[in-house]
């Protein structure tokens, strides 16, 4: 049976690091493409309707296929300094994994959950609600590690790679 050491109490805060991916992209209907404007993650946070306190902080917003190692670090230095101990990283799946590998040679003392979406949030038939939503879930209840957390499945940061033929992440 697994303890929930630090299952949800009244005091706990979740910090969401958005840093872009499909998740936050926007369509411009004007050029007939997906790009980055505002975050929608305040409207995501309302309409999950968290009832724990949250603290969002917007990283640059980016494709995951444009991070560079910097980028990587940020969000490292991000979780690093975050006071909470549960965070979710709002991240690109593209690269998701190469940046759920640095955050896990970190081995910092928190819960860092990295979740995304394949089809972008204001699109209908989008996952990241739900993604979003199970991510701030399970980082509620996960021993202190590294995870990614997709369409209902968590995979440890070591153990987890992206079928980019069938558009979902299995384990490897």
């Amino acid at each position: 049976m697994m303890a929930f050491s630090h299952l949800c109490s009244d005091a706990m805060t979740l910090r969401i690091l958005a840093a872009g991916g499909t998740f936050d992209k926007h369509y411009d209907a004007i050029a007939g493409q997906l790009g980055f404007a505002d975050s929608h993650l305040p409207d995501v946070i309302k309409r999950a309707r968290l009832t724990l306190p949250t603290e969002l902080e917007v990283l640059p917003l980016l494709d995951s296929l444009d991070m560079q190692d910097a980028d990587r670090q940020r969000i490292l230095a991000a979780c690093r300094v975050a006071n909470e101990a549960a965070i979710v990283v709002i991240h690109g799946t593209d690269t998701m994994c190469e940046t759920a590998h640095v955050l896990g040679n970190a081995a910092l003392a928190k819960t860092i959950v990295l979740t995304g979406a394949m089809i972008p949030y204001e699109i209908t038939g989008s996952d990241a609600l739900f993604n979003f939503g199970f991510a701030c879930g399970v980082a509620q209840t996960l021993p202190h590690g590294v995870y990614v957390a997709m369409n209902g499945k968590v995979f440890a940061w070591d153990q987890v790679q992206k079928n980019r033929a069938a558009g979902v992440f299995e384990p490897h």
